[in-house]
């Protein structure tokens, strides 16, 4: 009889074993989801105070940031080419790789694309543009002269100007080396030579012209016998 009632006791035993095995398996899912749940509302809030941050920063908060980096690396290769007693510019170029080069190129041109002369007004402009793109200016010294001359800086149509304006030493500098600069690039101008009709006519059109007189001055001194040969008609 004892022994008849421990079996009827064992499978009520094992199934109470069983629940609570499955409960406690249920209670640990609902503390592994109670923690994701609060981890994701911790990162949901972090998300929305970075994007709050984000949106309240200016636009071109990101370029600024990023020409920021590049400014601070720039700086620092200058001052370890300086320690290394190497010139930075020289640095510079044997890291540019020739696409990168060829790319810089093209988005220079595209930038400011040299559209060729079509009047003395537009000539004019340009050469505006591209020195007043060289302009630095000095904030320091326009304190200087604000703090001496007052509203007197700022001249209106009863101010007598002439004479009032010495231009700083770096500006002559810069003048004259613009002017220097100009003088060589008109020496290098070659201007298009005249039609000459007296000439002989050994070409038939323009391109083989040019091509005509590129042999000529590489190779005309050795076929200069053979030429006069064959206009004699003495060629063998």
């Amino acid at each position: 009889g004892s022994s008849g009632s421990e079996d009827e006791a064992r499978p009520g035993t094992a199934a109470a074993a069983a629940a609570a095995q499955k409960r406690e398996e249920r209670l640990r899912k609902f503390r592994e989801l109670h923690l994701k749940r609060n981890e994701a509302r911790k990162l949901n809030h972090q998300e929305v105070v970075e994007e709050d941050k984000r949106l309240k920063l200016p636009a071109n908060w990101e370029a600024k940031k990023a020409r920021l980096e590049w400014e601070l690396k720039v700086e620092e290769k200058k001052k370890e080419c300086a320690a290394r007693g190497e010139d930075y510019e020289r640095v510079k170029l044997l890291e540019i790789s020739a696409e990168d080069a060829e790319r810089w190129e093209r988005k220079r041109k595209r930038k400011n694309p040299d559209l060729g002369f079509s009047d003395y007004a537009a000539a004019q402009l340009r050469q505006y543009q591209r020195l007043t793109r060289q302009i630095k200016p000095d904030l320091e010294q326009y304190e200087k002269l604000k703090e001496q001359y007052g509203e007197a800086l700022y001249p209106t149509s009863d101010s007598l100007l002439h004479g009032t304006h010495v231009p700083s030493k770096e500006g002559v500098d810069r003048m004259v080396a613009d002017l220097e600069k100009q003088i060589e690039k008109r020496e290098k101008y070659s201007r298009r030579r005249p039609y000459n009709d007296d000439a002989d006519i050994d070409y038939i059109n323009e391109r083989n012209a040019k091509f005509n007189k590129k042999a000529e001055r590489f190779y005309g001194k050795y076929t200069a016998e053979i030429k006069q040969n064959l206009e004699r008609g003495t060629a063998v």
